[in-house]
């Protein structure tokens, strides 16, 4: 099963129909159809791993600020204790908590899932970023799930390569600050060459600007440390940039477009206008 990394950016993409939304449909149509997906969401990021464990998880609203159209969604995918289970023993010697109760499927999940898979018919469960835990630790684990690839699991980390909200502008558009896109392409480089190598990227002059908290650039570790362990380099599925400040670059790992009846590649993702909406998760 391929893998990726989306940059999901403002929630309003779960009501938008652009470029990086139609992005996430050309990726899951490309898909064979996943026995599960493993979301790794930047907006649980707690000071434990743990894992969903909830047959029902719960659709979390967790921002404020937007339209009550985008509180009215619900993704009411199932979960799946089962796959929990298998994550937790992956991870040993890591302990990682079952929850069975607290958390749900939050917006950094169902913003992109709404798109990917409409039908909330493919079993969702979601691993906590534990914010205690240095880089190497979330590479770490991230190689350790590998193994769920060939079971049929879609791993799905989702966050923001460049994610600083206090540095939005909203006379930049589409467009990206000179430093966003020099930490945005530093990552590509490295990402296309030697994924297991992005750690190092926390040395980059501009990753405190591009991160100044690293809940957004923590799950994209989750991906490179599969292709590590894959020994493949991932590549871009999407990229671009909103208000300056957010990268919605987003990657895929063994990616293979599906073929069409004359059996040539289906089209890639369609070339419509980014538009980043007037609201952001502050």
């Amino acid at each position: 099963m391929p893998a990726a990394f989306v940059g999901h950016g403002n929630p309003m993409n779960a009501l938008e129909r652009n470029r990086y939304t139609e992005s996430w449909r050309a990726f899951a149509a490309a898909l064979p159809p996943p026995r599960a997906v493993l979301v790794v969401s930047a907006h649980w990021y707690v000071n434990a791993t743990a894992v969903t464990a909830m047959a029902a998880p719960r659709t979390i609203h967790d921002f404020f600020g937007f339209p009550d159209e985008l509180f009215a969604v619900q993704y009411p995918a199932p979960g799946s204790p089962e796959l929990a289970a298998e994550v937790a023993d992956l991870a040993r010697p890591t302990w990682v908590g079952l929850d069975h109760d607290s958390w749900g499927i939050d917006h950094g999940a169902w913003s992109v899932l709404v798109h990917a898979f409409p039908a909330a018919d493919v079993p969702v469960v979601q691993l906590a970023v534990n914010a205690t835990q240095p880089p190497e630790y979330h590479l770490e684990l991230g190689a350790r799930l590998e193994p769920l690839r060939r079971r049929g699991v879609l791993v799905l980390a989702s966050g923001n390569v460049v994610h600083n909200l206090r540095a939005l502008d909203p006379r930049q558009g589409d467009g990206g600050t000179d430093w966003a896109r020099r930490f945005d392409e530093a990552v590509g480089e490295v990402m296309a060459s030697d994924p297991a190598s992005v750690v190092r990227l926390v040395d980059h002059p501009d990753f405190g600007l591009a991160a100044p908290t690293p809940d957004h650039f923590l799950p994209l570790l989750y991906l490179a440390g599969l292709a590590g362990a894959a020994g493949r380099p991932a590549e871009v599925l999407v990229s671009g940039y909103s208000y300056g400040s957010l990268s919605m670059t987003s990657f895929t790992l063994d990616m293979v477009l599906a073929a069409r009846p004359d059996g040539k590649e289906q089209p890639g993702v369609p070339d419509l206008p980014s538009a980043p909406a007037d609201g952001i998760n502050l």
